[in-house]
């Protein structure tokens, strides 16, 4: 700011935390209409005032920032082109910080130095207050982060041996609606396309489709669970198709099922005439696909509102118990599924 004046003096002022005067200032739920109308007024006369948004750039290179700095950090294989879900999420996170007056410094973690355990330099050189770690990295890597006492939050998945607090979707159950979906279509054999052991959500959005299966009498046939990504995380070409194909797949999210609807096209298959095929996060990429692909669309402002609201919260009070926020989706049907050809 360029008169010095910042969310964490007006919280001083009044005696709140930054988490009130940033739900405050941004209309946001939470405060006490005195309590708003308090922490505008101290603002205003403060002259505070919001700076514009930013939006970090791919792999851009660590900066050592003022104290007001928080770290974003994530996996180089989730760090793709810009318009991809990971893109949108990252971008969400930094303009979130931004409202609360906070530097965003971005880095990406390649698969060697995951593997190798070495810290990113915001985190070994403590550059940064506190970390937000956007997608799943490794326990052993996680808990080598835990280690420098830096507060931190997951955000798209949660590890159950950290006791660190986490933001996700609600894979599970939004899994199981659009799976039902499927069934009330008239599907009777439906597979899954996700490597399951790969993150918690691919794994809890399986979860969530064999729920369905269960709770509708329908059999589960292993060989209609289809991997989509290797051990280092890259995406599997061709998909390895059983060779009886069920009339519909639940793939665990939208780039899978882009990929897999071109697979079948190649193959001489229509969607959703012969087999119907359903993503998850609705973004970019679902509407490119032709069909469009029926997905859930997955709430990232609010889920970026809530990973940066927790961690300040985790940073005015480090022994607070940890917690694991769901934000639900909605389904979203679009032109990728249908009734079974039988």
């Amino acid at each position: 700011m360029k008169n010095g004046i910042r969310m964490s003096d007006i919280a001083k002022e009044l005696g709140v935390s930054v988490v009130t005067v940033s739900n405050a200032l941004n209309d946001r739920g939470g405060v006490s209409e005195e309590m708003r109308r308090k922490i505008r007024e101290r603002a205003s006369e403060l002259g505070y005032r919001p700076s514009a948004p930013r939006v970090p750039k791919k792999n851009a290179q660590p900066v050592r920032q003022e104290s007001g700095s928080i770290g974003i950090l994530t996996s180089e294989r989730f760090a793709g082109e810009r318009g991809t879900f990971y893109w949108f999420l990252t971008a969400g996170v930094s303009r979130e910080l931004t409202h609360c007056n906070l530097y965003s410094v971005y880095e990406s973690v390649t698969a060697e130095d995951e593997q190798a355990g070495n810290l990113p330099r915001i985190a070994a050189e403590r550059q940064v207050r506190g970390l937000i770690i956007v997608g799943q990295l490794a326990g052993s890597y996680l808990e080598r982060l835990a280690a420098t006492h830096i507060p931190m939050i997951f955000l798209d998945f949660y590890d159950k041996h950290s006791g660190i607090d986490a933001v996700i979707s609600d894979s599970y159950y939004d899994s199981y609606l659009i799976t039902d979906q499927l069934v009330m279509c008239g599907h009777k054999r439906i597979g899954f396309i996700g490597s399951v052991n790969a993150t918690s959500s691919i794994q809890d959005r399986f979860l969530g489709y064999c729920k369905c299966l269960m709770e509708n009498g329908l059999e589960y046939r292993k060989e209609w669970t289809v991997p989509d990504r290797d051990a280092r995380g890259i995406t599997l070409d061709p998909f390895p198709f059983p060779e009886e194909l069920p009339t519909a797949f639940v793939c665990n999210c939208d780039e899978t099922a882009f990929r897999v609807i071109a697979q079948l096209q190649r193959m001489g298959l229509d969607v959703p005439g012969d087999i119907s095929v359903t993503g998850y996060d609705n973004y970019t990429v679902s509407d490119m696909c032709s069909p469009a692909i029926s997905t859930v669309e997955v709430d990232l402002n609010e889920m970026a509102h809530t990973a940066v609201t927790s961690l300040l919260q985790r940073m005015d009070d480090p022994k607070r118990p940890a917690a694991r926020h769901v934000i639900p989706g909605r389904v979203i049907l679009k032109a990728s599924h249908g009734a079974p050809k039988e």
